[in-house]
């Protein structure tokens, strides 16, 4: 038994108290194809996974390079909460070099299906069984926790597999991993095979979900409910091919569908997503559940007034309990109530007839494509009440950009603030950088703004693919505000994420200072 998973051993009668999150993200995660990760990456993830609360932390494969080894072993330095292991095959070298980075806990495994043994390995099913019991008895006569993982499990002749399971039990397997290799299960599919093997073994039961078909989640939660105490996961669902099991959609779906329990911190599951997506350069699509950017997000009119009178109408869960905010969006769907949220949010309380002429005016230009930002829908607010203090601050006048090969990208930018012009210019590592850098430079002078955060997403592909900034801009009084803006062109929907953000930061510091002064 681990100490966080309490159960009697017999697995079809088993209570089990919380279920046992193992994260994969620095092993299987970083296989994703073009993702490598250096050791003050591994650590820095390594850490964020132990704040949230994860119950073993899967840190690499240490055979493969002296580098990997070396940042598990740092790793293990910690002394982190989490347990912290190492994968290796069933190979005496691979095992050695797991014991060598300190590791008291080792996952190993060898491949159980007809197609794996015959041209991968090359190996009988005497031999395979072999194979497996000699890597267990080595491991645990070096004192450490082993789980063993028979891969392609799910395509692996029911018997034999059982009788893999059993052999690598009795060699002294703490637990043994139900690996779905390529994601070819269903949910049905893995609650009979589970069952069948919680029937035949005692010891605890891990699984191992690929996301191939989309099934991962729903498989991982079909092995806990047939008598699994344990998933491997990653965050993001990142990994080979269609990646593993998503751990924020997992835990959510067991916490709030199926009342289990778990270790983690579901009110930062959000900021760990972000560090690993930044981190490991893998963009998380708007769509993904739980989150995703537009997880929590409403244009609709239909929906902002269901939303705006009960959240519940169309969120199955508070956004703050994964770390997230609800935001609505102005557009040609928005409706009044969603607008009058939008500008309810900075103080601004139009008439009805004024509301309906907002609303009327930003359709228009929604309706020929144009995107609405916050600043836009505050200065066409101000302009129709007729009260300047609700107008854009910062007005972008123009700028230009220099960029080449052998050229040092240099943006020069013209802004309009506080009745003047200001120009400067800015060279930066490319042009977003360079542009961002110079309206920094002017917001800095004015207003003691500067860029928190910036991120790049693309929505299409091709070379003429969309593009979704997001960035967070703060003031020195450590208020943040962020901005997202979408277009062809990265450079101008960064300067006008960029602006937008200024802008929403200004109005907050004048609305905040006119509450205080009433």
């Amino acid at each position: 038994m681990t100490k966080n998973s309490k159960s009697t051993e017999n697995n079809n009668n088993k209570i089990i108290e919380k279920i046992r999150i193992f994260d994969t993200t620095l092993r299987d995660g970083e296989q994703t194809p073009g993702v490598s990760v250096n050791a003050e990456q591994k650590l820095k993830i390594a850490l964020k996974l132990d704040e949230i609360g994860v119950d073993a932390i899967e840190a690499g494969f240490p055979v493969v390079s002296e580098g990997e080894a070396a940042a598990i072993k740092t790793i293990v330095a910690q002394g982190l909460k989490s347990e912290i292991c190492g994968l290796a095959r069933t190979v005496q070298s691979d095992i050695d070099a797991a014991l060598k980075c300190d590791l008291k806990y080792i996952h190993t495994f060898i491949a159980t299906s007809d197609i794996h043994m015959k041209y991968k390995l090359n190996m009988t099913q005497e031999q395979v069984i072999d194979r497996a019991i000699w890597a267990v008895d080595y491991a645990k006569k070096h004192g450490v926790q082993v789980e063993f993982s028979a891969e392609d499990a799910t395509r692996s002749d029911r018997n034999f597999l059982i009788k893999v399971f059993k052999e690598a039990q009795s060699a002294g397997a703490d637990r043994i991993d139900i690996p779905d290799t390529v994601g070819y299960a269903t949910p049905d599919y893995i609650t009979n095979l589970v069952k069948e093997i919680a029937f035949n073994i005692s010891v605890p039961i891990s699984m191992h979900c690929h996301d191939d078909f989309g099934h991962a989640v729903a498989n991982s939660i079909a092995g806990i409910n047939a008598g699994a105490s344990c998933a491997h996961v990653t965050i993001n669902g990142i990994g080979e091919r269609a990646g593993n099991a998503s751990l924020e959609e997992f835990v959510m779906a067991l916490h709030c569908l199926y009342n289990k329990k778990t270790n983690i911190v579901t009110e930062k599951l959000y900021e760990t997503s972000k560090f690993v997506s930044n981190a490991m350069g893998i963009i998380v699509q708007p769509n993904k559940a739980i989150i995703g950017e537009n997880a929590f997000g409403h244009e609709s009119g239909i929906h902002t007034h269901g939303i705006i009178n009960n959240p519940l109408t169309y969120e199955p869960i508070s956004p703050e309990l994964v770390g997230r905010k609800r935001w609505l969006q102005a557009g040609k769907h928005a409706g009044a109530h969603g607008i009058k949220a939008m500008l309810g949010d900075f103080g601004i309380k139009p008439s009805e007839e004024e509301l309906k002429e907002i609303v009327t005016t930003q359709k228009n230009l929604a309706d020929v494509g144009k995107s609405i930002t916050t600043a836009e829908l505050l200065s066409i607010s101000g302009h129709i009440m007729g009260n300047t203090k609700f107008e854009e601050k910062f007005k972008l006048q123009d700028f230009h950009i220099v960029t080449g090969q052998n050229i040092t990208p240099t943006a020069v930018i013209r802004l309009h603030t506080g009745g003047k012009d200001y120009i400067t210019s800015e060279v930066g590592v490319g042009p977003v950088d360079s542009a961002l850098k110079a309206i920094q430079k002017i917001a800095v002078e004015v207003a003691n703004i500067k860029i928190r955060e910036y991120r790049l997403d693309s929505i299409t592909g091709g070379s003429d693919a969309l593009a979704e900034v997001s960035v967070k801009v703060e003031d020195k009084s450590g208020n943040v505000v962020s901005a997202r803006k979408s277009g062809a062109d990265v450079v101008v929907a960064s300067v006008q994420a960029m602006m937008d953000a200024i802008n929403k930061i200004m109005l907050r510091k004048i609305l905040q200072s006119d509450n205080n002064n009433h």
